[in-house]
């Protein structure tokens, strides 16, 4: 089955129903043992959107940065995070929405309808919002909120793994591969390292045994 390419058929839909800036929404970086979560919100001009924009998972690195550039140059972009901290007094989900939430605000004019990327509307939202499922595959304001994410978040990875070197991050961007696993159980946990997720928290625990 080939797959479709995300449209602008969501945003398309809102404006039609009479709502003026409409939003993707997206987040990266919920898998990750170590490092924020990352959001991004898009409002794309729909007469300047960037050609290529995708899941940001099914382009290349060099592709999103070039995508990223140009997001950035074209539309009204909004960008924050949710700290480790957060992470841990939280949750995943609920910090990933507090991310969301804050680049949100982080758009002037504000946009007046969101497309999120998931199945939730984050708690608190105060504007007019819809949940899209594996939006980012969907919608091109959220395609371009994916990659504006992923690449933020991984910048922020590279320049951590320069000031903790021996965990991959600058390739692994946190997340739990092979080797971030054993650096962990041979380096120890670092102040960015997520203590409520069960191997970080394990290894802490094992230390203290």
């Amino acid at each position: 089955m080939s797959r479709t390419a995300p449209d602008f058929s969501h945003e398309t839909a809102a404006l039609a129903r009479g709502f003026a800036r409409v939003a993707g929404v997206d987040e990266v970086g919920r898998g990750p043992l170590a490092g924020p979560v990352t959001a991004a919100a898009v409002v794309l001009d729909p007469t300047r959107i960037p050609a290529g924009l995708d899941d940001s998972k099914k382009l290349s690195a060099k592709t999103r940065e070039a995508l990223y550039e140009a997001i950035l140059a074209s539309a009204a972009v909004g960008i924050a995070h949710a700290s480790v901290d957060e992470i841990d007094t939280h949750n995943i989900l609920r910090a990933s929405h507090i991310a969301m939430l804050r680049a949100v605000a982080r758009i002037a004019p504000p946009p007046d309808h969101l497309l999120i990327d998931g199945n939730l509307i984050p708690r608190g939202a105060t504007v007019s919002a819809e949940a899209i499922i594996k939006g980012d595959a969907k919608s091109l304001s959220i395609a371009a909120a994916s990659i504006v994410a992923k690449v933020t978040r991984d910048r922020i990875m590279v320049d951590l793994a320069q000031q903790h070197p021996g965990y991959g991050w600058e390739t692994n961007a946190g997340y739990p591969s092979k080797s971030h696993i054993s650096a962990l159980q041979n380096l120890g946990v670092t102040p960015h390292h997520r203590r409520s997720f069960r191997p970080v928290h394990n290894i802490l625990y094992q230390g203290k045994t």
